[in-house]
């Protein structure tokens, strides 16, 4: 028998709120094998423990049953409202249906469970959710470590900024074992939840709509579990809703972010960059994703200044994606000379390697380990843990080139010039 859970201030470890008789006696043996108060398993489901839950502290962890509910997403809302942070919740039900489970998980529930209930099915999910409650949150000064604070940025579209930035969470979360948040912000078209196959639920627009509800509750039960260290908060708005928001749902998420992980990766579109500047106040490293081309060096110019600018805390890494040696518009040397400082990491571009994550599902530095592309991401991953202790200031001076008198007009004007030659 487990030794009894210790409550979490005058809250009570565990409680239960079941519809049927058959289902209460499954569950009381094992209650009280986890050292729990069997009397806290109490006849009645869902809007019974909204009740008692407007009325008293809620528990640590909370098994609640769905029978008898008619609308249980909108009932698991009302819950919500009468929780207190960092409550637990197990639902339970009859329904099963794999769209109402993702759904649930969602909205913010632990597991869900379907009758009729086993004594191991119980136990398994119940010491799970001790293990979750029980953690150590970055929050807590005894395990307080620095957060640090990730924004990739696309110097153009297509050079594959979601890929790193999902790769990057990724890594910290399964190779580093740090807690890690990813915010995709492309609200109408990001790619962050369908790299990590999963759903990318409603969180991120309930975020947007109701910035007054944003607090640690809502953010563990808005945010999708990817593995046991990531989680994700993104969107698929529809392409008909514009973005109406001043930016502070943003802000209150970083903020709420920077409580509960220890990294936080935000997948950040350039027209965000521009119309939200505040997104970069707390932000450690901005990784510039860029190709070599003309248009990605000169708006890889462009944004550093805008960085330097209004963002001269954060450190910058460029990382040109998609190398093709050979085969590039513009070499690295006239690159480098155009924005006046060193490239930080190239990654070869390999078609079989992207195709071959796209069809597991699964994140690019993850489902080609032993690739090239993905060694060099890891060495970026390394290299964002590293930086946060270094200020903006303190970064080593670019390197001048031999081709420092080459900026990007003369570039420019070197490529107008030769597609307007004769043909001979």
């Amino acid at each position: 028998m487990n030794a009894p859970w210790k409550p979490n201030g005058n809250r009570d470890p565990f409680a239960a709120f079941i519809c049927d008789e058959a289902a209460l006696d499954v569950l009381r043996p094992v209650v009280i094998e986890m050292g729990w108060q069997p009397e806290k398993c109490a006849k009645g489901g869902l809007r019974n423990a909204i009740q008692s839950l407007s009325v008293s502290a809620s528990p640590n962890i909370l098994l609640v049953d769905l029978s008898e509910s008619g609308d249980p997403l909108n009932d698991i809302n009302a819950l919500a409202e009468v929780c207190e942070p960092g409550t637990v919740v197990i639902a339970v039900g009859q329904v099963n249906d794999v769209r109402l489970y993702r759904d649930l998980l969602a909205s913010g529930i632990h597991d869900y469970l379907l009758k009729p209930l086993s004594a191991g099915q119980l136990r398994d999910a119940l010491n799970h959710a001790q293990a979750v409650f029980a953690a150590p949150r970055a929050s807590d000064p005894e395990s307080a470590k620095r957060h640090i604070s990730t924004a990739v940025v696309g110097t153009r579209g297509g050079v594959g900024a979601s890929t790193l930035a999902t790769s990057l969470a990724w890594l910290f979360s399964a190779d580093h074992k740090m807690p890690t948040a990813l915010l995709d912000l492309d609200v109408h078209f990001g790619t962050g939840a369908l790299a990590l196959d999963l759903e990318p639920g409603r969180g991120l627009t309930d975020a947007i709509d109701n910035p007054s509800r944003i607090d640690g509750l809502f953010i563990e039960r808005a945010m999708i579990r990817a593995n046991d260290n990531l989680a994700i908060l993104s969107a698929e708005a529809p392409i008909n809703a514009p973005l109406m928001t001043d930016g502070s749902a943003f802000v209150q998420l970083e903020e709420e972010f920077r409580q509960a992980f220890e990294m936080t990766v935000i997948d950040l579109p350039r027209n965000m960059l521009i119309n939200f500047p505040h997104l970069l106040t707390e932000v450690n490293v901005v990784v510039l994703a860029a190709e070599m081309t003309l248009a990605s060096a000169r708006d890889t110019i462009r944004i550093l200044s805008w960085l330097k600018a209004n963002a001269a805390h954060a450190q910058p890494l460029i990382v040109a994606n998609k190398v093709q040696v050979g085969v590039s518009e513009i070499g690295r040397a006239d690159f480098e000379a155009s924005i006046e400082r060193p490239i930080d990491f190239l990654i070869p571009y390999d078609a079989k390697t992207a195709a071959n994550a796209a069809k597991l599902g699964q994140t690019f530095a993850d489902a080609n380990r032993a690739s090239k592309s993905a060694a060099v991401m890891r060495q970026l991953a390394d290299r964002v843990m590293g930086a946060s202790d270094a200020e903006a200031g303190d970064a080593e001076p670019a390197k001048k080139s031999l081709l420092g008198s080459f900026d990007i007009k003369s570039l420019l004007a070197k490529k107008e010039k030769k597609v307007a030659a004769p043909a001979e």
